[in-house]
């Protein structure tokens, strides 16, 4: 076998044929060759000079190859007719797009020679000029009356269907009503390229072929492609002959001529057999395009040999157009209400996650994310962990899987981060069949590529299906060509059957939407808490300020008198040690609070100074930092006439001294405070290793005596 990589170059497969090992290698958009019922000249842009001309020119102008390369354009078509071309070029945007130019009959041929409807484009630096016998001539009409009238009321039929199906089924028999055609099919594209026959209007005396899938390969990549790009593709005979692009190279670039948008381009070895083994004798086909994608094929087949002169090409392509246009709305209104719901559900999801801040409540909560779209689990991965309802894949499954997601999410060339397949098994190599039962199909979305993001899934079980084949899908027949083995279409068409494991119920676009809507909402969601955080910060940052400034005024202005104090206090003690009749015992515990004081204002400036600083933490013995709070409190106390029971023994602590000594003296005030009982105690213990004894502790009166006795917690 050859591989298209090494096909000759120039290459036409009038000449060559193919001999190829997969079809998708096919160069379907550089032919070399036109169908013989038309003619096309290739010209420079600059001069409208003939490069390459199809080698069957002489049957329609009665020049040779040779006279006609090389000659201007006004020699070939006439000098009215090459000023219009010439006008065109410079008015209307030509690259890829196909325009009507004009129909005029050509020089130099007896007068019953038809005259020629003349398209033109531009396609790698060339202009394409495409001719074929004008249909005008005939009456274009049907008993709905003009392609206008007719189209006009096609639009009217299509916005008036209200589910997917009664869409597809206008649109099959408006189609055959434009074409006058035998047979004619809306093609659905599933996820894996294989297609569906939507609808199908006929001949009454054709078997319906509704409900056929045909596998991917029936309509290989290369042609999918095109599809994209073209408005409608003429095959009016199947088995009708080639004409040669001479030379098949561009003399000024020696590239093959790039022929995607041209009507009379040369078909496919592959396709032209496949028609055949299916009996069809002429198309016309035309894309149906979904938000730029392919979403299937308007293909109309026809059983004999059938001209599709212009008129009739862009009627059929405008139908096309206007189901594009439609598709959308289409699946819309057939599932409006089940959108609607969904929306719902995830709108009061994101409510109550914007209230906690917890997305992962929202898998447990009702309603919840499996409220909305139809799945048999959620697994929503927030803040490195895992939160499920329903039935999926246990956490130890999930996190390879997550990874995996996340990394076709991130080929998604849309930015739209979602993800979704019905047959993972088939594309998840650690798939297995336990896991086929729980996630047979996944839907996912990501808020961000980041992989610590939020990322949200939705699973769906197994579901054995039976598809309706047009004939086997993997018979793959070949056969000796003219290079060697290669490829054949099959030819059998006939129903064949196949059931099939590993999948779920397909995702349906209109629950993808959601997933992606349902996206967005939780980046607005993310936007508007971290504004709120910003708000919330910058309000935290005056308040802190303010009580920094506070802090630092009060515990500046407070030094003053509190030094006043403590020289007061000195010179008490110095007095009563004198024999001035004053108590030292009382001199002395008032000297102790001064300074503890003082620490306590000195605590408070380095606090604000510093703001929200870190906690002085080292081993403290409790006991002394008890009796500490407990004399800065001695007056309140001893008015009030509470005691306070310590252990004998307090424990060592990993703490800041000041900050507990704080929490100390407010535990004891409150606990003074709301004490109604009539003997009124405060008891203060720990737990420990063993039970600690405790002893009442009064606090210090003017009448008490200095205590020496260092095992007892008096205060001394």
């Amino acid at each position: 076998m050859t591989p298209a990589a090494s096909l000759p170059v120039p290459y036409s497969i009038k000449r060559h044929g193919i001999s190829l090992s997969n079809c998708d290698d096919e160069p379907v958009q550089t032919p070399g060759c036109i169908q013989a019922h038309g003619m096309l000249l290739v010209l420079r842009l600059d001069d409208h000079v003939v490069v390459q001309v199809s080698d069957n020119c002489e049957r329609w102008t009665g020049l040779s190859v040779d006279q006609v390369l090389g000659s201007d354009l006004s020699q070939i078509v006439g000098v009215t007719a090459a000023e219009r071309i010439q006008a065109l070029t410079r008015t209307v945007a030509l690259d890829c797009n196909p325009c009507y130019a004009l129909t005029a009959s050509l020089p130099g041929l007896h007068a019953e020679a038809p005259a020629m409807d003349m398209t033109i484009h531009t396609a790698d630096g060339v202009l394409l000029v495409e001719m074929e016998p004008s249909g005008r001539g005939t009456p274009l009409v049907s008993q709905d009356g003009d392609y206008f009238s007719m189209v006009t009321k096609t639009i009217g039929r299509l916005k008036s269907t209200q589910s997917l199906a009664e869409f597809c089924e206008v649109v099959a028999r408006e189609a055959r009503n434009i074409t006058g055609l035998d047979r004619a099919m809306v093609y659905f594209f599933h996820s894996d390229d294989s297609g569906e026959v939507m609808a199908d209007a006929r001949r009454e005396d054709l078997p319906s072929w509704q409900g056929l899938r045909y596998p991917a390969g029936d309509i290989p990549k290369p042609a999918r492609e095109i599809f994209k790009k073209i408005g409608v593709r003429p095959l009016p005979n199947v088995q009708g002959e080639l004409c040669e692009m001479v030379p098949l190279l561009n003399p000024d670039t020696q590239r093959p001529l790039e022929m995607t948008h041209c009507a009379l381009r040369g078909a496919s070895v592959m396709y032209t057999e496949y028609l055949q083994n299916m009996g069809v004798a002429a198309t016309l086909t035309m894309p149906i395009l979904r938000d730029g994608a392919l979403w299937g094929l308007i293909a109309c087949h026809h059983y004999s040999p059938k001209s599709f002169p212009y008129p009739l090409r862009a009627a059929a392509e405008f139908l096309a157009q206007l189901a594009s246009l439609e598709i959308a709305q289409a699946e819309l209104r057939e599932h409006l209400q089940y959108r609607v719901h969904m929306d719902a559900v995830h709108l009061a999801v994101l409510t109550r996650a914007a209230g906690d801040g917890q997305l992962s409540l929202a898998s447990s909560a009702s309603p919840s994310l499996l409220d909305g779209i139809q799945a048999d689990g959620v697994a929503i991965f927030q803040r490195s962990h895992w939160f499920t309802a329903g039935v999926t894949p246990d956490e130890q499954q999930l996190k390879p899987l997550a990874a995996w997601i996340r990394e076709r999410i991130d080929q998604v060339p849309d930015g739209l981060q979602t993800y979704s397949t019905d047959a993972l098994t088939a594309v998840y190599p650690p798939a297995t069949a336990a896991l086929s039962e729980r996630a047979s199909g996944v839907l996912a979305t990501a808020v961000s590529r980041h992989a610590e993001s939020p990322l949200i899934l939705w699973f769906r079980g197994e579901q054995v299906q039976t598809f309706n084949w047009a004939g086997n899908p993997h018979e793959k027949p070949t056969s000796v060509g003219p290079l060697g083995l290669r490829l054949t279409p099959r030819r059998s068409f006939d129903l064949w059957q196949e059931q099939v494991r590993g999948r779920s119920r397909p995702w349906r676009r209109v629950e993808v939407e959601a997933a992606q809507q349902l996206r967005r909402m939780v980046m607005d969601l993310v936007v508007v808490r971290a504004e709120q955080l910003a708000e919330a910060n910058a309000e935290l940052a005056r308040s802190n300020a303010e009580l920094d400034a506070f802090a630092y005024v009060a515990g500046h202005d407070l030094k003053e008198p509190l030094r006043g104090i403590n020289k007061y206090a000195h010179r008490l003690l110095e007095e009563a040690r004198a024999g001035g009749g004053h108590d030292p015992a009382r001199a002395e515990w008032l000297l102790r609070l001064t300074v503890r004081m003082d620490t306590l204002l000195n605590a408070l400036l380095h606090f604000s100074r510093v703001g929200r600083m870190s906690l002085d933490r080292e081993d403290i013995e409790l006991g002394p930092v008890l009796v500490e709070a407990v004399e800065m409190l001695g007056s309140r106390l001893e008015e009030s006439g509470v005691a306070v029971r310590v252990p004998r023994q307090m424990p060592v602590a990993h703490c800041d001294r000041v900050r507990v000594r704080e929490i100390f003296s407010n535990l004891i005030s409150n606990a003074a405070k709301y004490n109604d009982k009539p003997h009124r105690w405060i008891e203060i213990g720990y737990i420990g290793p063993n039970d600690a004894e405790t002893e009442t502790v009064r606090p210090a009166s003017a009448s008490a005596q200095t205590c020496n006795d260092s095992s007892r917690r008096d205060w001394c």
